[in-house]
């Protein structure tokens, strides 16, 4: 346990040896690149903060009733950044030139000596909050917290009381069923891909499992020897399923339609069976809505938005009928009201103010999701101004025109930093003034 500059105690882990375990210990965690380990850098009092703020907000669902005592802290309450990552931090796994100098530019290191708090708001999924955490501290170098990460499959944990018998559907291996299994899901019907197109054998049916049941399930698709051996047999006339999570990108959008069709279509979730309305079967759900997607190619990818328009399209062509789906993830209002309630938290936690930040300045590279979401959000909330910044290192193109247009464009999310402090220092020199 290392005290940061404000005080509080948090356990260190390094972003080398960390793992899912230690972060699920509790009390606050930081990750750290191995060379701050031992001494916390200037990131270490923000990632601390919000660290402890989240804690107790995961804890409790709402904000706690009662002002702490503010600790002291350098870190402004003022105004607060929020992230997306991939397009604005990173791109194709690796920093954007820019994404380290903003950071310590946040950190401390500019004109003023002002640390602003920040948050990472990303429609990525497929991993935990915590294995996003490790992946960043690496590519960043620096320290940064679970409690700072807000994945677009984040709100689903609210639901896990809800259903108890889902098919995760999307992402590498059994990373999906970890997080869902992590939110509280008890019994998690998993449809996993590997890269090298084996299905492991987890605690949970895959769909190995399903067409080991019945191996026309997916015409297109055999199991190889080594799936058959790993897949476990269940009895699926008595297994009800009750909604359908697309946690992440699928990897093979065969199989994965075709299964979620024949629950859709099916009564009551009990795959083999047919409903003559086709209105029995369990709802889906997506972590966002995202139709592209910045990657490591020059041109933007298809994401799971497409997907879902994919699974739509498909739902009403064989059953003539509009299939009601439900997006997570921005711009959904949930994302960012989450978001806020965190950054309020944080500054009852630090400056003893029951009061989200005045400002946040959300950075994004994706007009229909970042600009969207943090405009509309904006136009409803009474809490803090949410101010959209787009950057020109992701999806959107130099040259085009956004439907959803930010309050500032820049070249890339160090300028996106600069603008707003200056912004702030500006706003604070006509408050002397007045």
């Amino acid at each position: 346990m290392v005290a940061t500059a404000a005080g509080r105690l948090a356990r260190r882990l390094s972003s080398t040896e960390a793992t899912a375990e230690k972060l699920k210990m509790s009390g606050p965690t930081v990750v750290a690149p191995p060379k701050h380990l031992m001494a916390p850098s200037s990131a270490s009092e923000v990632a601390t903060g919000i660290e402890a703020a989240r804690k107790k907000l995961d804890s409790s669902g709402i904000t706690s009733s009662l002002t702490n005592s503010p600790r002291e802290t350098t870190v402004t309450d003022k105004y607060a950044y929020a992230f997306d990552i991939d397009g604005v931090l990173i791109r194709g796994g690796r920093p954007i030139p820019e994404a380290i100098e903003a950071m310590k530019m946040l950190n401390g290191e500019n004109p003023w000596g002002v640390k602003v708090p920040y948050i990472f708001v990303t429609n990525g999924g497929g991993k935990t909050e915590a294995e996003r955490c490790m992946q960043l501290s690496q590519q960043l170098e620096m320290e940064v917290s679970p409690g700072q990460f807000i994945c677009g499959h984040t709100p689903m944990r609210e639901m896990a009381e809800k259903y108890k018998t889902v098919l995760v559907v999307g992402g590498e291996g059994e990373k999906c069923r970890i997080v869902a299994e992590g939110y509280g899901f008890e019994d998690v019907w998993v449809h996993l891909h590997m890269p090298t197109g084996i299905v492991l054998t987890v605690r949970s049916v895959t769909p190995g499992d399903i067409i080991k049941d019945n191996q026309d399930t997916t015409p297109f698709r055999q199991l190889t020897h080594d799936e058959y051996q790993n897949s476990r047999a269940r009895n699926f006339a008595e297994v009800e399923i009750s909604a359908i999570f697309v946690f992440a990108d699928s990897r093979d959008w065969a199989s994965d339609q075709q299964i979620i069709l024949d629950l859709l279509m099916s009564k009551n979730g009990r795959l083999g069976t047919r409903s003559e309305n086709y209105n029995e079967g369990p709802p889906v759900f997506f972590s966002h809505n995202d139709v592209v997607w910045s990657a490591s190619h020059d041109l933007t990818r298809i994401g799971m938005g497409a997907l879902r328009v994919s699974l739509e399209a498909m739902y009403k062509a064989v059953t003539g009928k509009q299939l009601q789906t439900t997006a997570f993830g921005k711009p959904q209002m949930g994302t960012f009201r989450f978001a806020t309630r965190l950054l309020q938290e944080w500054r009852k936690d630090t400056h003893g103010i029951d009061f989200p930040p005045s400002t946040v300045y959300f950075v994004g590279d994706t007009p229909e999701s970042d600009i969207r979401g943090t405009n509309e959000f904006n136009e409803c909330t009474d809490g803090a101004n949410w101010y959209s910044i787009l950057v020109r290192t992701g999806v959107f193109q130099e040259g085009t025109t956004p439907r959803f247009q930010p309050k500032a464009t820049v070249d890339n999310v160090l300028d996106a930093v600069a603008h707003g402090m200056e912004r702030e220092h500006e706003k604070s020199l006509e408050e002397i003034m007045l």
